[in-house]
């Protein structure tokens, strides 16, 4: 089924490059090539990306004994943007096709590869008001809305992987207005369905809302500067942008608020329709993107809670799964020695409720350094990682990915 969708998306990419009226080569990095419709009523930007990642572990506290090795396509991505009858009503499609991209199915999306990533349309229905409808990721942790193709580093932080809202279906509301000939402000509403991306089975729960508010003092950044990685475009003033959000997960019945795992009950499980344990879930993020001359600074801090952290069978008795509460932190900042090398550092903080999971803080510490051949588009870079986990399990980690876009 994999090796037929993917001849099926080839083979319609063919197919719309033979039949477009127009279709030339963008230079490198924007694009395979661009479509407009016969009677120009429509356009298309097709894009190939992906990632080749060398991952190696060692645990400290057995004499760095090799812990693991893992060579992989870490991420392969097939994206298509345009617009459909007005420039006013966008759209964007982005399939994964690395067994990482598809990973995570389940009974609620019926076991199959999920293939799609984004599928939203974009209505600019009045002067800055936008109305995003349909599959995509959520206004949530900035580190989570900037694309693993415009990172500072090889992936991103356990802050991320531990509290992010990532994708999901739904609508957000979209506006941005000026305070000031330069103060810019940006805010954004969300609905979903609050199961994460691809189910197909319903809603289990209530639904998910989502509110954020981005605050820019001097002014916008350049080229969308505030989601991406490393200040590759040396803003020649300083560039800051505050944002603050809220999360509110009705009934959910993951232990991750719309990710991580099933909270089943009475005996359940997942290939079944089962019965879930639900609570309220909510998350906090407060983060800030710094850019100034090649120097960039991005902090991030979640916080999460739930009405009742522990799942419970209708008689009262624990399950043994557990929500995960609790707050991370994350510092990052780069330097860019030309225009071409950086060098960055980061350190996580990752604090679970230790009632709950009887563990301790897990701290890591990361130093890397990028090549940018073509700017993000193509990319060599490479990190060493040091981690405690409540100052009693030491882990080493490096990583050495080659990222390339077309």
């Amino acid at each position: 089924m994999k090796l037929k969708s993917l001849l099926l998306t080839i083979n319609m990419v063919i197919f719309m490059s033979v039949n477009a009226q127009e279709t030339n080569a963008p230079k490198f990095g924007k694009g395979l090539f661009n479509l407009v419709g016969k009677d120009s009523t429509f356009t298309m930007k097709v894009g190939l990306r992906f990632q080749t990642l060398a991952n190696f572990g060692w645990n400290a506290d057995n004499g760095f004994s090799t812990n693991y090795s893992n060579m992989l396509i870490r991420r392969s991505r097939l994206k298509f943007d345009g617009w459909a009858f007005s420039p006013k009503l966008k759209y964007k499609l982005e399939l994964g096709l690395s067994n990482r991209d598809q990973s995570g199915t389940s009974y609620y999306a019926h076991n199959s590869p999920r293939h799609i990533l984004d599928a939203v349309l974009k209505w600019n229905f009045s002067g800055n008001w936008v109305l995003w409808m349909g599959q995509t990721k959520l206004p949530g942790n900035r580190e989570r809305v900037i694309s693993s193709g415009d990172l500072q580093m090889v992936d991103r932080s356990l802050l991320n992987s531990r509290f992010t809202i990532d994708r999901d279906m739904g609508v957000q509301l979209r506006h941005k207005f000026n305070l000031s000939n330069k103060f810019l402000v940006k805010h954004i509403y969300s609905i979903a369905q609050g199961e994460g991306r691809n189910v197909t089975r319903g809603n289990l729960g209530g639904h998910q809302y989502t509110a954020r508010v981005e605050l820019f003092p001097f002014g916008d950044f350049s080229g969308k500067g505030d989601y991406k990685g490393s200040d590759l475009k040396f803003e020649p003033e300083p560039k800051l942008s505050l944002a603050f959000n809220y999360d509110w997960n009705n009934n959910a019945s993951k232990t991750r608020s719309n990710q991580g795992s099933y909270m089943f009950i009475n005996g359940t499980s997942a290939g079944s329709s089962g019965e879930f344990f639900q609570t309220n879930i909510s998350t906090l993020y407060i983060d800030a993107m710094y850019k100034h001359k090649g120097f960039s600074l991005m902090a991030e801090y979640a916080n999460r809670d739930a009405a009742d952290p522990f799942a419970k069978n209708s008689d009262g008795t624990l399950t043994g799964d557990e929500v995960q509460v609790g707050n991370g932190l994350n510092l990052q900042t780069g330097y860019l020695l030309s225009k071409t090398v950086e060098l960055s550092a980061r350190y996580t903080n990752i604090s679970l409720d230790k009632n709950i999971t009887g563990k301790g803080a897990e701290n890591q510490y990361t130093l890397g350094i990028s090549k940018y051949i073509a700017g993000h588009k193509l990319k060599v870079q490479t990190d060493l990682s040091y981690t405690d986990i409540g100052f009693k399990t030491n882990q080493l980690m490096y990583r050495f990915q080659v990222d390339i876009h077309f």
